[in-house]
């Protein structure tokens, strides 16, 4: 390696480094500690606005296909899911538990 090298080398190392360091949030990574107070909360999400589980023919987050999907759930704060409005729920609050939707 050449001198001139060097400092190329080291900076490229370091932006590796960091790019490395960020995947996980650029992945939508969560901090655990983050996530530990939070709950899923069915029936909440808007359309395609969804963290996870949002049924047949769907893959993941951002996969809902209508707004207020009962079987689609966002992380919310620990103990608010009930208290959050849902169209479709036949409670009309969010649930803990996916549900068969009542027409909203």
């Amino acid at each position: 390696m050449t001198p001139t090298s060097t400092p190329t080398a080291a900076a490229l190392a370091a932006a590796l480094g960091a790019a490395l360091a960020m995947a996980p949030a650029l992945a939508g990574g969560r901090d655990k500690e983050a996530v530990k107070d939070t709950e899923k909360c069915y029936g909440v999400a808007m359309k395609g606005k969804n963290d996870c589980a949002a049924g047949p023919g769907t893959t993941c987050a951002g996969t809902s296909r209508k707004d207020y999907q009962g079987n689609a759930w966002k992380l919310v704060p620990k103990g608010t899911c009930e208290e959050m409005a849902s169209k479709t729920s036949p409670t009309g609050f969010g649930r803990l538990e996916s549900f068969k939707e009542k027409k909203a």
